[in-house]
């Protein structure tokens, strides 16, 4: 059984400790667990790994947010994952922070990396993994606040969440999603 993770966030430096890449940073925080390195790919960073006889590939679009569809439909196709096997991980700002949600489909709720993956991956029902990074922005700055640095507190508290979004990461492709999210929605 092979499965694919995807991390969703941007590529560069400034963008590199922002809340919109929760996506990178959880799987930076699982290749390290499984002690495996990131490779230059095609529109993407790429890691693979064995756990419990599965597959398991990850991928950080090189795309940029936006176009984030472009790289996970090139990675589906070339290593023929169903789109029941995909999981995407994405920052949620109708979350609050630290709590984590999977779902087996969903609207994009205006989220432009699951527009893209939604336009060019054929419809919502693909997995998804909704990191919340709250709604701690005033009116109109929804922009600036996702891609803002952490607070100091949430620096300090990122480490038990992204732990657990892994946990859900490895339950996803060992048990199921309808298994994952009993046990391990917020």
């Amino acid at each position: 059984m092979k499965y694919l993770i995807i991390g969703l966030g941007n590529i560069g430096p400034e963008y590199e400790l922002t809340r919109h890449n929760v996506g990178f940073l959880t799987l930076d925080r699982l290749a390290d667990k499984q002690g495996v390195d990131w490779k230059s790919g095609r529109l993407a960073f790429t890691s693979e790994f064995k756990y419990k006889g599965r597959s398991i590939h990850l991928i950080k679009p090189t795309t940029y947010m936006n176009l984030s569809g472009k790289a996970v439909n090139y990675w589906m196709k070339e290593l023929t994952i169903p789109k029941e096997n995909i999981l995407v991980i994405v920052d949620d700002v109708a979350i609050p922070f630290g709590k984590l949600r999977m779902r087996a489909k969903g609207s994009a709720a205006g989220h432009n990396g699951l527009k893209n993956i939604e336009t060019l991956c054929g419809g919502q029902d693909y997995p998804r993994l909704r990191f919340g990074i709250g709604d701690d922005f005033p009116k109109g700055r929804q922009v600036e606040y996702v891609l803002g640095r952490w607070s100091q507190q949430e620096i300090n508290e990122l480490p038990f969440a992204m732990d657990k979004a892994i946990d859900m990461c490895l339950s996803f492709c060992t048990v199921g999603i309808a298994m994952t999210m009993t046990q391990f929605n917020d």
